[in-house]
């Protein structure tokens, strides 16, 4: 049984469109997505900015109300769980948030913040065990036990994320969202965070939802892959498969983008041209197609169903296959 399903889910905000109170839209950020996954996996969500990545994982948690649709984890129905019913669960649920500035208190210590959770929860017996709790994660992610006295300011970006990852850990969660936990790093700092998350999957078994807008991470640390463009899901599979005949023109631009991933199967790189549609007057018919190379008039008035390749992967596009 997978330990998450997701099934059509549907989240939507209401947006100030003018100066007068009246003047709302409704904005779709997350449509009609499903996909699953399984315990101790790793699934990459990619896509560029704005496409509904972090609404989809944080909705996924029960941080964001969804308008419609089912979240399942681990057999039982959370999708319009109330508070108390979802405490509980929050100790297997956690998040690795992208800012790790904002996601720490400045006023408080790293031991206050990666011992929170544990207070919270009640898994430390006493002050004493809960240092010793806070100081063994710590030295987990990499770093002292020294530096549970200190405060966030007092860190590099990459040692603040390190701390962020420790706090998720501390409850020893089932499912963890990562939200584009190494976009704001440098390269040599994201190699380190991306094998650290790896080792810790591999000692406690740890499931990812890994959000990223780059690729070449993502390839690495995830078995599939799910590409989201205006907030539908363009392609799902693989991430091996995909990375190597991606079949959905959204993806092909994305992976051609980066060299190290260009797949034999495509000539010379795509690109992406024009700028994503706004959200509140999305195009009709396929989302991509005012800026896909190869659209046709069914392209413009039908919404291409997410439908399984003879090569194993899933895709939304009238003309994949």
């Amino acid at each position: 049984m997978p330990l998450l399903e997701v099934n059509n889910l549907v989240v939507r905000y209401r947006v100030d469109t003018g100066a007068s109170w009246r003047s709302q839209a409704t904005l779709t950020a997350v449509d009609e997505v499903s996909f699953s996954l399984n315990k101790n996996e790793s699934l990459g969500l990619v896509g560029e900015s704005g496409c509904g990545k972090s609404t989809l994982g944080r909705a996924v948690l029960r941080l964001l109300e969804p308008a419609s649709g089912k979240i399942v984890f681990d057999g039982q129905d959370i999708t319009h769980s109330s508070s108390s019913r979802m405490r509980p669960l929050r100790r297997r649920m956690q998040m690795i948030f992208q800012d790790p500035a904002g996601s720490l208190d400045p006023r408080m210590t790293v031991e206050e913040s990666v011992g929170e959770a544990l207070s919270i929860h009640r898994l430390a017996a006493n002050r004493k065990d809960r240092r010793a709790k806070v100081e063994s994660l710590l030295q987990r992610v990499g770093l002292t036990a020294e530096h549970a006295d200190r405060f966030p300011h007092e860190f590099s970006g990459g040692q603040r994320q390190r701390i962020g990852i420790a706090r998720a850990l501390a409850v020893q969660p089932e499912l963890l969202v990562c939200d584009e936990p190494v976009s704001a790093l440098d390269v040599s700092v994201q190699a380190q965070i991306v094998n650290l998350l790896q080792d810790q999957q591999a000692q406690s078994g740890v499931t990812y939802l890994f959000i990223s807008h780059d690729l070449a991470v993502v390839e690495h640390l995830c078995q599939r892959l799910m590409v989201m463009y205006l907030g539908r899901v363009m392609e799902y599979g693989s991430t091996k498969a995909i990375t190597q005949a991606p079949a959905h023109p959204y993806t092909q631009a994305l992976i051609t983008a980066i060299p190290t991933l260009r797949s034999g199967g495509i000539a010379a790189p795509t690109s992406l041209r024009g700028e994503v549609p706004s959200r509140l007057a999305p195009p009709t018919g396929c989302p991509f197609h005012p800026r896909c190379p190869i659209a046709e008039k069914r392209c413009r008035e039908e919404v291409p169903q997410l439908r399984t390749l003879a090569s194993g992967q899933a895709a939304a596009c009238h003309l994949a296959g």
